[in-house]
């Protein structure tokens, strides 16, 4: 079977400031550890520089979300469009400084202009996941893109979507399977069964099938048993990340319990 690693996402502290986050992660419960770029985590020289002693002192090993607050990649204006590739390119730069196995990023979403330019979004979708990989590759990373919830008027959120865009994108890019996402939806065995052989990277969380809560795993409605017995009958071989808010230890445990 294919080694799958348990770690633990920091979105559960996202509101505390950066040094609160040093703390955490000196007593976190796993050695795999996701950053989040955004808010008052938002990396710099300096954070980067310390999160890099620490990693070393408690052999750490992180993998980095990419800024999402704002960050629509499908934007319809051009120069708010580099602008938005420009911050992800400086995250990318950030995750090679600090080694970071991946570096996840969400698809661009509507606007409210969009009704007016028919299939413009989704075009300036692919373009920039076309450039986001060429940085990628010159900043010596690896990136994979996330399924997003509903309601919200994200690109890419079903299964028919990803097909169309992994058709189209006609290049190599890892699928980040966020379960809480597709557990929303009731596609979380789809996504599997269609994309087991593109999933690079998971995140796992619960919910009550209607709001993205980030509870903790077994706290909400998805099937955990089910997801497990799935995801070992692929061939994923990498991350199971916490992306809880809440009852972190707990669903590490019994993530642990079920896939390892």
């Amino acid at each position: 079977m294919a080694k799958i690693d348990i770690g633990l996402s920091m979105l559960h502290c996202l509101g505390e400031p950066f040094s609160n986050l040093c703390e955490r992660l000196r007593i976190a419960p796993v050695n795999y550890i996701e950053l989040v770029d955004d808010g008052w985590h938002t990396l710099d020289k300096a954070k980067v520089k310390t999160l890099g002693e620490i990693a070393e002192s408690y052999s750490l090993v992180y993998t980095l979300h990419s800024p999402f607050a704002d960050i629509n990649i499908a934007a319809p204006a051009e120069d708010m469009r580099n602008f938005v590739l420009k911050r992800l390119d400086r995250s990318m730069d950030f995750a090679r400084e600090l080694e970071c196995r991946i570096v996840v990023f969400h698809p661009g979403f509507r606007t409210g202009i969009s009704s007016f330019y028919p299939e413009m979004d989704w075009k300036n979708n692919i373009a920039s996941v076309r450039k986001l990989l060429e940085l990628a590759r010159k900043c010596e990373v690896n990136i994979a893109i996330e399924n997003c919830p509903e309601p919200f008027g994200f690109l890419l959120k079903d299964v028919k979507q990803f097909s169309r865009f992994f058709n189209e994108l006609e290049e190599e890019i890892g699928l980040v399977l966020d379960v809480g996402h597709s557990n929303i939806n009731g596609q979380t065995r789809e996504f599997i069964e269609t994309f087991g052989d593109r999933i690079v990277h998971i995140h796992a969380h619960d919910n009550d099938r209607k709001h993205d809560l980030h509870l903790g795993v077994s706290f909400g409605t998805v099937d955990w048993k089910q997801f497990a017995e799935d995801i070992k009958g692929t061939v994923f071989s990498g991350l199971v990340i916490v992306e809880s808010i809440n009852h972190l230890e707990e669903s590490i445990v019994t993530l642990r319990k079920l896939l390892i």
